[in-house]
C-alpha cells in the first residue's frame, strides 16, 4: 500500500470525517470504498430502457389543451 496525498474542499474534508465516524472506518477506508464504487459505475453497461415508450395511441403531448396538462397542479 502506498500514500498519497490529495485536495479536499473543507465541505469534503467534513464529509469524509463525518462518514468515517458514523461508519466506525478510518477515512482512507471511505477513499478507497468511493474509488471503488465509482471505477465499478463507470464499468456498467449504458443501455437505456426505452421499452413501452411507443405505446399509446400516437398522440403528442404538445397537443393536449394547457388546462388538461395543469390538471391536479393547482391550475
Amino acid at each position: 500500500m502506498k500514500k498519497t496525498s490529495v485536495y479536499l474542499e473543507d465541505s469534503d474534508v467534513e464529509r469524509l470525517r463525518r462518514i468515517a465516524a458514523e461508519e466506525g472506518r478510518s477515512q482512507a477506508e471511505i477513499v478507497r470504498a468511493a474509488l471503488s464504487a465509482y471505477e465499478q459505475a463507470r464499468n456498467l453497461p449504458r443501455a437505456f430502457a426505452l421499452e413501452g415508450t411507443w405505446a399509446g395511441d400516437g398522440s403528442s403531448v404538445a397537443d393536449v389543451p394547457e388546462e388538461d396538462l395543469l390538471v391536479g397542479f393547482g391550475g
